[in-house]
């Protein structure tokens, strides 16, 4: 969450007089930072991440487990005591602690972002860990920083919340189960809330269908939604229809945005990396959304889905009918297919590798936007882009923010650009700044430990940079990325489902038998800012994924692609850039340089040759790509390394020391066994811990008993008390926080 503006939020009515004013000033800001930054280049690696936590209360008196309301209280004692702290160790930073739009949410970052350095890699996970410690030590006895994706009993009739507050106070949102009182107070939170159901026209509607057990009644109408609930005008929209049959009915935005998440963010060299790097992520955001899932439980029951995207799409959806394509266009501009949280709607990169075939849903953008921005000099790709995010009204103004000076000032950007909250979000860099141009990865969900959340958190970073390493090609149409999204919800799909993926991810045919270039091989490497010595290198490389793919558990179900192993492996390596100092390993007589950290500038992949052009211009869009699984995927098949094998190579090409190599070893180790199946998503094992409950009557009901022991074995796990092999791996241990003063 951003810095929070003060002053008098505009209503809905007020505020959108102004839409076309935020809009076009806007752009003008974008442009204003266009011209001074795109030309922008040489940024080094920086990253960073953001964990969310929910403070729960417990009431062992009663056995319930409840939110803390309290978040106006903690955040003020832990400005304070970051003030007060002194200067962090080597590779450390004091946290910074933000507020989040549920009242019983914290979101914690590291002070400073990390850097390509290798040892940064290992204080990932120490800088959570302190993080939740610090957090833990200005907390009441009886509450607990919970990094847990939904809570499963929010919106339940009777005591969820500690204090208590009515649902029939939610000026705001008018929900028939969440009170006001559970949103962040600031200005801001219960504005949104207001413009997205007025916007709308109606009160948000989420559906989940319910996970159908031994006794859960057929049809299941649920029993606990006040159906003849009469104090807002939007009150009998769950029995006309809004609460359908079989499914969990929400009507709020806190239900969405009341979620927590694990986010990355990168600096990149330059804008045309960043849009590299953001297209390259597209087709992994929704594996990865799979591979975390943590979200089986909602308002009280088991749902049948595992994941919250769609929770949180449904739940700041301010589409009017029209826009929805349920009334004719008459009041509105645009039929939108999408939410303003969804999966990213086109790829961004002008490199070749992009066909525009790719890009292949509905895009609906905001013409006069877009005739600006072409006529101000931005590519067609970037100017669609933006004039597609600003087809979207602000949905909160402050009355002291209207006029601004455009040159100084991207507030009116960012009111729409952060409030399409996508799979990937490409972000310009802010002004009065030294940051560069970045990409915020936003699919997965947070993870209940802290060595969870670094292992995804590092391998998403370190897949970054082999991708870029590499220049891999992962480009599927954005339909079957949507197409994922919707499968990644499905119960056990990192197990059980099957996803689009691209099945050559090699875009060179470059023949690298001999380990040894010619000297016309080395001058042309060296003109292509390329180490004359890179063939060994990747030939080196080639040999490790040719291992990791012939130790796949399942042959290749389609024609082997084009490229064989050995020639499309060693083409990523002739297009891996110069090496940056580091150690000289001596291999057959070769010395291979290695890197010494994680880095950016990397060189653009090189065109192909005419043979190449015309070899794939034959190959059409539909047979590059192919169902796998998630273990496919993760850990390969065939010609194909899979993402692991990838990274490995990529860790096999840096200047690691033991104790490095060991760290990351554990956490590609733990991708690996929730991607083969031998360790549990937290939602799988969460809802195997709700059907194996003594209390559990096999009716999809998550009881306020069983609610209690999930909430405190969870912290137990995370604390290393309880051990549970099937969710971690055996020799999992919390590890222990320096004794710095606090």
């Amino acid at each position: 969450m951003g810095l929070l503006s003060l002053g008098t939020a505009l209503t809905w009515e007020d505020a959108k007089k102004y839409a076309d004013h935020v809009r076009d000033h806007g752009i003008t800001q974008l442009l204003h930072t266009w011209d001074r930054l795109k030309d922008r280049s040489g940024d080094e690696l920086l990253w960073g991440d953001e964990v969310e936590y929910m403070v729960v209360a417990l009431d062992d008196e009663n056995k319930n487990a409840v939110l803390s309301l309290r978040q106006g209280e903690i955040l003020p004692k832990l400005a304070a005591a970051m003030e007060s702290m002194p200067p962090p160790p080597p590779f450390q930073s004091n946290p910074i602690f933000h507020p989040e739009y549920g009242r019983y949410m914290v979101e914690a970052t590291p002070g400073d972002p990390y850097t390509g350095a290798l040892p940064d890699l290992l204080s990932v996970e120490r800088n959570m860990r302190y993080r939740r410690f610090i957090l833990r030590k200005h907390l009441k006895e009886n509450e607990i920083p919970m990094a847990i994706t939904s809570f499963p009993r929010m919106g339940v009739p009777g005591v969820f919340t500690e204090p208590y507050y009515d649902p029939a106070s939610a000026m705001a949102s008018h929900s028939l189960f969440l009170p006001d009182e559970i949103t962040n107070a600031h200005a801001r939170f219960p504005t949104l809330t207001a413009s997205i159901r007025k916007r709308r026209g109606s009160k948000v509607a989420i559906n989940l269908p319910v996970f159908v057990d031994e006794n859960t009644p057929r049809p299941f109408i649920d029993p606990t939604i006040p159906w003849d609930r009469n104090v807002y005008p939007e009150d009998p929209e769950a029995k006309n229809g809004a609460a359908l049959p079989d499914h969990i009915y929400m009507d709020a935005m806190g239900f969405g945005m009341g979620c927590c998440c694990l986010q990355l963010t990168f600096q990149a060299c330059s804008v045309d990396e960043a849009r590299r790097v953001y297209d390259s992520l597209i087709p992994v955001s929704p594996i990865m959304l799979a591979l975390t899932a943590a979200a089986p439980a909602w308002r009280g029951y088991l749902a049948d889905v595992d994941c919250r995207w769609n929770v949180i799409a449904g739940s700041v959806d301010d589409r009017t009918p029209e826009e929805r394509g349920l009334k004719p266009l008459h009041e509105n501009k645009y039929r939108i297919p999408k939410s303003r949280y969804d999966s990213v709607d086109t790829y961004l990169s002008q490199d070749w590798p992009n066909r525009p075939e790719y890009s292949d849903v509905p895009l609906p953008i905001n013409e006069p936007i877009y005739e600006r921005l072409k006529e101000h000099g931005l590519d067609d790709r970037l100017a669609k882009h933006f004039a597609h995010l600003f087809i979207r009204d602000p949905l909160v103004i402050f009355s002291e923010s209207i006029d601004l000076d455009d040159t100084k000032s991207t507030d009116h950007f960012e009111n729409i650009q952060s409030t399409n909250w996508q799979t990937l979000r490409f972000k310009p860099p802010p002004p009065n700044s030294s940051i560069g141009w970045r990409v915020e990865f936003r699919s997965m969900e947070v993870q209940i430990t802290d060595f969870e959340n670094a292992a995804f958190g590092v391998f998403i970073v370190l897949l970054s940079r082999a991708i870029l390493f590499f220049g891999l090609n992962f480009y599927i149409p954005i339909s079957k990325v949507d197409e994922n999204m919707h499968r990644a919800h499905l119960r056990g799909a990192a197990r059980s489902g099957s996803f689009y993926f691209r099945k050559n991810v090699f875009t060179r045919g470059v023949d690298l038998r001999s380990s040894t270039p010619s000297s016309e091989e080395g001058h042309a490497n060296e003109s292509r800012g390329l180490h004359p010595d890179c063939a060994p290198c990747a030939e080196a490389i080639a040999a490790k994924l040719r291992e990791q793919a012939s130790a796949s558990s399942k042959p290749p179900t389609r024609e082997p692609s084009r490229a064989s192993s050995a020639t499309s492996l060693a083409s990523m390596g002739s297009s891996a850039p110069l090496p940056g100092p580091g150690t000289a390993a001596k291999e057959e007589g070769k010395y291979q340089r290695k890197e010494a950290r994680l880095r950016n500038c990397f060189p653009a992949i090189p065109p192909p040759s005419d043979e190449e052009k015309t070899e794939r211009e034959r190959i059409a869009v539909d047979d590059e790509y192919e169902e796998m699984t998630i273990e496919e995927i993760i850990c390969g098949k065939g010609d194909f390394p899979g993402l692991l094998g990838v990274v490995e190579s990529y860790v096999d090409s840096l200047d690691v020391d033991d104790r490095v190599k060991a760290r990351l070893t554990k956490y590609l180790d733990l991708i690996r066994r929730r991607a083969n199946g031998s360790l549990m998503t937290t939602a799988t094992w969460i809802r195997e811990f709700v059907r194996s409950h003594p209390a559990y009557k096999f009716d999809s009901v998550v009881s306020q008993e069983i609610n209690y022991d999930l909430i405190r074995a969870l912290d137990e796990i995370e604390r290393g008390v309880r051990v549970e092999s099937g969710l971690l791996p055996e020799d999992y241990a919390p590890g222990s926080v320096q004794d710095w003063d606090i």
